[in-house]
Order: structure tokens, then sequence, then C-alpha cells
């Protein structure tokens, strides 16, 4: 009765607006104070903050976003779509195809989902639909594209991941990589069987000379020099996490002032901006610790995993009602509000099922994609229709082949764990 009030709290003070990072810590709160009194919630006050913010883990999510940061403020987005437009322009959905692989390039070293999809709507939209091709199409390829950086090695939502299942954050980041791969092909062949359907949709570009082509490639450079430095040191083991994160918000500085994109005017707000972005994840972590303590307090993670463990069905069934729950979940919730909220519950009922705790954070944020772009909500379409200014009514009707495509690759990471697991278990 309780678990109940102190949810039903939960989802009120986030119905009338209130931050997810407050609104876990007011009902954990009252959730503590009506199990174990006073003395319980002011001993966990008193520790849990400097617990949640002390961890030597959490400094990977400030150093990935001021690498984020950099990389947004380096301009390097352009580049790399305008790359890929030159080598696969004149495949059929050429331009669609750039997207794709300028959002996986991009958020290879980004790591937001947000920044990726409102970089794209500014630099590949505009292109594609300069060049004819159908706006919903366009609009979708776009939107689907962004959430690539969910997965690469720069992901915040994967650090955050780790933090909350108490797992290895560097197999965990090096787990999205063939997984963001078998993503970016599978948008890339929805592509091309929508254009190959309707030729209409996406007139071919005019071809670029080989020498041109060969020129535009000195931007990917960087990029993968990049790349490779945070992700090599993780896999190969010369670095933690932590480190190569720091390893990488360098790079990033040094390839915007390269770039010449640093200036007295900008340099100040990416820090100011990469700040604010940590405090209000370290204060949703702190929330999701209040709210944590609370339901370990009620043993409610026990009872569910005793729960499932009698019901009389496959383990399959019981991943796939969950997997469904996050989609609808991801259609009206911010992922990281998602992440908090049901990773300290799910993760011992996944473990006890016999699931890898890693497979499965790969699999969740996989389906967190879905969820990034199925209405109501879905973020990423918001996203888009504000930056390229068109209609969200629009993004979201180019966004069910992909929607489709999506629940196809899912199915092969659940079928086949190794995409997932392989890269982690030879580091």
């Amino acid at each position: 009765m309780v678990t109940a009030l102190v949810v039903a709290v939960l989802f009120c003070l986030l119905g009338i607006g209130m931050p997810v990072g407050f609104a876990m810590a007011v009902s954990g709160c009252a959730g503590l104070y009506l199990v174990g009194g006073a003395s319980a919630l002011i001993g966990i006050l008193q520790t849990s903050s400097i617990s949640t913010v002390s961890s030597y883990e959490l400094i990977t999510i400030p150093m990935f976003l001021l690498l984020a940061e950099f990389v947004l403020v380096s301009g390097v987005a352009e580049d790399l779509f305008l790359a890929a437009a030159a080598w696969v322009g004149r495949v059929p959905g050429g331009l669609g195809m750039a997207t794709a692989l300028a959002g996986a390039g991009f958020g290879a070293i980004c790591g937001s989902s947000a920044a990726s999809a409102a970089t794209l709507s500014s630099t590949s939209l505009p292109a594609m639909l300069k060049q004819g091709y159908e706006p919903k199409m366009a609009a979708g390829v776009v939107a689907i594209s962004g959430t690539l950086a969910m997965l690469l090695p720069t992901s915040v939502a994967l650090v955050l991941y780790g933090i909350l299942a108490d797992v290895s954050i560097g197999k965990l980041l090096i787990s999205g990589i063939l997984p963001a791969l078998l993503i970016t092909l599978t948008i890339m062949l929805t592509i091309y069987i929508l254009v190959w359907l309707e030729p209409a949709r996406a007139p071919i570009v005019p071809v670029v000379p080989l020498d041109v082509r060969l020129r535009m490639l000195r931007v990917v450079g960087p990029m993968l020099f990049l790349f490779s430095g945070v992700t090599g040191v993780i896999y190969t083991g010369i670095a933690t996490p932590t480190e190569a994160s720091a390893v990488g918000a360098f790079g990033a500085f040094l390839i915007a002032a390269t770039r010449g994109s640093l200036n007295r005017k900008n340099f100040g707000p990416v820090f100011w901006r990469a700040a604010r972005s940590s405090c209000m994840i370290s204060m949703i972590l702190l929330g999701a610790h209040i709210f944590g303590y609370y339901f370990t307090l009620a043993q409610v993670p026990q009872s569910l995993v005793a729960w499932v463990g009698g019901l009389a069905v496959s383990r399959w069934v019981i991943i796939g009602i969950l997997l469904c729950g996050y989609i609808v979940l991801g259609s009206f919730m911010d992922q990281i509000a998602i992440l908090v909220l049901t990773v300290p519950i799910v993760v011992p009922l996944v473990v006890s099922l016999g699931f890898d705790p890693i497979w499965f954070g790969v699999v969740k944020i996989v389906t967190a994609e879905i969820g990034m772009v199925t209405p109501p909500v879905g973020l990423n379409c918001y996203i888009v229709a504000r930056y390229a200014e068109r209609p969200v009514t629009e993004v979201f009707l180019g966004i069910w082949p992909h929607f489709v495509a999506h629940l196809i690759a899912l199915g092969l990471l659940l079928a086949f764990p190794a995409i997932s697991l392989w890269l982690p278990s030879r580091m």
C-alpha cells in the first residue's frame, strides 16, 4: 500500500512538471519516512548526497558532455555530412544514407541524441529538401539517425546505465559498437527500400569528382583519431572510461581550436552548458539514490523477483513485456528519467532470469532509440520539427518505416546476444 502511494506521489509530481530528480527525491523521502521513520530518513539524507557525487565513474559524464560541446562548436557535423554525401550521393537515397553515416560519425564523438538530432536538422535536412527529397522521408531519416549517439562509446546513457546497474562501464561502452553498426546499416537499407519502391522520393544527386571526394576525406581524419583515441584506450585497457573521457574532451578541444571555431564569445558558454547538464544529471542520480533506498528498504526488488520467478512463463516472454513497456514509456518520458526510474528495479530481475546485464543494457538503449521517435512525445521528432521548422506530424509520418526496421534489428540483438557481447569479451 505504501509503495503504491509513493509511486502515485512520484507520478503526480512529474505530471505537474517538477524536475525528475526533485520528484524522485521528494517521493523517496516520503516513502522512507513512512517505512523507516524520521531517523532512517535523516540518516540516508546525511550520506546519500556525498556518496552519489563522490563516485569516480561519475566524472565520465561531465567529460563526455564537455567533449560534445566542443564538437558542436567545431562545426564538424556539416563537414561529415558533406563528405558522406560526396561518396554515397549517387546511390538511390544517397543523401539519406549520408545522413545516417553522419549521424553515426557525429554520435560517436558527441554522445547526446538530442544534440545529434538538432545538428543534423540544421545540416543534412535542408540539403535533402533542396535536392527534392520527400519532406516526410527526409525528416524521418534525420530523427532516427540522431538516436545513434546513444549506442556509441561517448554515450551518456550507457554511462548512466553502468552506474545505476553497477556493471563495467568500459565493457558497456564497447558493447554498443557492433549494435550501432547494425542499426546504421538498418537505417540505410530502409532508405534504399523506400526509394526502390518509389524513386521519386529521393532524386539522385550530381556526381562529385574523385579528386574532390578524396580532399573531403580530410575532415574524417580528426574524427577517426578522436573516436579511436577514446574507444581504443578503453578497449585495450590502457585507460579507464573516466580517463578516456578526459582524453576525448581534450582531443575535441584541440579539434575545435585548430579549426578556428573557438573564440572569447563561445569559449565560456561551452563550459557553462557542460556544467549545467552535469549538475542536472547529478541531481537526477541523487533523487534516484534516495528513491532506490526506499525501494530497498521496502524490499520491492526482492518481492518483484520472487513474484516473477513464480510465473509459469518463459523468461523471453518477460523480457518481451519489459521491452514493450520501455517503448511505451519512451513515447511519454525522457530517457534519463526512464533509466533512473527502472534500472535499479529491472536489472536484478533480468539477472535473476539468467541474462547478461551488459547485453540487456544494449537492448534497453536500442529500445530507448525506438521510444525517442514514437508518438505522442517522441523527443527527437519534436527536436527535428523545431530546428528544421517542419510540422511535427510530417516527422512522425516519416519515422514509421524506421520504427518497423528498428523492431527487426532489436529482434536480431535478442536472438544473437553475441552481437553485443563479442567485443567486450575480447577486451
